[in-house]
């Protein structure tokens, strides 16, 4: 049975890979079988609604680890700007370590797809909300308030979002550059005076707790 699951583990990541370089409609069910070594049987089995089935478990996956990186460098000390910068850093190193082949895991399915195919669509949506909420909520942490908060973080990933595209057809890190900066900037605009603020809070609270001396 464990065997049986790393067979469909197998073949979401793998399909999540194929799609994210080659396209939806460019990437059959035979090539996912051979590049995966799943037997063909189990696909069937564990996706009997075929390719589409496959493709909204691809979005979701992929997204997931874009979603875990997120809040790991949310979740860090600093200013929310850092995590922005560290998030472009990270973002031009993958697009250079793949000769700039790949983009963002999950654009290349959804533009295919959606809105036709609804899990599909379901899981993309779901997967912008998530990495908008994450920024949102380090930015309101921040004292940003939440409206504004939201949309800022939303222009951030649609930002990164377009990023990606020009960088791959520019083939250079340039443009997601250019976004990190801007983006950071913004951030920093926003929540610079909640952000000091807290942060002297902060410093004046551990300082009382400090033991005195003599």
């Amino acid at each position: 049975m464990a065997a049986r699951a790393k067979h469909r583990d197998r073949i979401v990541r793998t399909a999540a890979r194929l799609f994210r370089r080659d396209g939806y409609a460019a990437t059959g069910t035979n090539d996912i079988v051979a590049a995966s070594g799943a037997p063909k049987g189990s696909l069937y089995h564990y996706f009997p609604d075929g390719k589409a089935q496959i493709a909204a478990e691809a979005v979701g996956y992929a997204a997931g680890k874009v979603t875990r990186t997120l809040a790991d460098l949310a979740a860090r000390p600093g200013h929310p700007a850092d995590a922005v910068r560290a998030y472009g850093a990270l973002l031009a190193g993958w697009l250079a370590q793949s000769g700039f082949r790949d983009g963002c895991p999950i654009t290349t399915t959804l533009l295919e797809l959606a809105p036709a195919e609804a899990a599909v669509t379901a899981a993309g949506q779901a997967a912008f909300d998530g990495w908008t909420a994450i920024f949102a909520a380090a930015l309101a942490a921040a004292g940003v308030r939440p409206a504004q908060a939201r949309t800022l973080a939303l222009t951030a990933i649609a930002a990164f979002e377009g990023a990606l595209i020009l960088a791959r057809v520019a083939r250079s890190p340039q443009p997601v550059e250019e976004v990190t900066a801007e983006i950071a900037r913004l951030f920093e605009l926003t929540a610079a005076p909640q952000f000091e603020l807290f942060a002297a809070e902060e410093a004046a609270d551990k300082g009382k707790l400090q033991p005195r001396g003599g």
